[in-house]
Formats: structure tokens, sequence, C-alpha cells
């Protein structure tokens, strides 16, 4: 697990399902895992994330919704527009470029982040339980 990059996800979002699914198809390089925030896994790291005194403080969960994903990279912690952004340099294709889009300051890249989190469910729905990895998937899942 030291050796990849662990993203945790709302697991019952649609949007972010997607998210989880591009970013699988254009990890050739194997660098990602992946959990459901609301998993026994995503809860472990996620409190352990709180404790870190690195953890962003741009996380906020209520209940069981989550606002953002959080990626985890050895001992630094990611979440909103910093997070998909630091995703995107280790995607295959031209997705790495967009990881140039990290210099616009992070008020407004997090502003447009967090109206797309707030009104997710709202736009593409949301599923009754966590995704389920297909076989051919679960590789890339904490359990």
């Amino acid at each position: 697990m030291k050796n990849h990059k662990i993203v945790l996800f709302d697991g019952i979002c649609n949007f972010c399902n997607f998210w989880v699914n591009f970013i699988i198809d254009r990890d050739k390089k194997n660098v990602f895992k992946f959990t459901a925030l609301q998993s026994e896994k995503g809860q472990e790291l996620l409190e352990r994330c709180r404790r870190d005194e690195n953890f962003l403080s741009s996380f906020h969960s209520s209940g069981t919704s989550f606002d953002t994903f959080v990626l985890i990279d050895g001992d630094k912690v990611y979440t909103k527009s910093t997070a998909a952004f630091n995703i995107c340099k280790d995607l295959k294709g031209i997705w790495r470029f967009l990881y140039f889009l990290i210099l616009i300051p992070e008020p407004f890249r997090d502003f447009l982040y967090t109206v797309v989190a707030k009104n997710r469910y709202k736009f593409f729905g949301k599923r009754n339980s966590c995704r389920i990895p297909t076989d051919e998937e679960r590789e890339k899942f904490l359990e």
C-alpha cells in the first residue's frame, strides 16, 4: 500500500463513481488504490488523516454526506481540486497536463469544486449502497 496513492471517494455518488472509473481506465501504471469513504477501511484511513497535522481543513463531512474525495500520497493528504489535479499528473495521456491548472489560486479552484460537490446528488443521482468492484477491478480496491 505504501507504493500506491489512495483515493477515498463517496461510494454512493454516481458522479464520484464515474471519476473512479475514469481514473482506473487511465491508470496504466497501477498507481492508485481506491476505497469508499463509507467503508470500514475508508473510515480508518480518514481518521488517521484527521489525526495528522498535515491534514487539510477543507474536508468536511456531515452524517453520510461527504463533500470531497481525499488523495493520500505517502504522508501527504489532499482534498478538493488539489486532490483532483494531483491525480491528473499520474494519468495516461493528455489528462496529466491538467495538473498545471494547480497554478490557479486554490480559493478559485475550490469554489467551483464546492459548487459541484454540494449539488452532485441532484445533478447526477446516487446509489442505494456503495459500489462493488468487478472481479477485474478488485485489485484496485482496498478492503
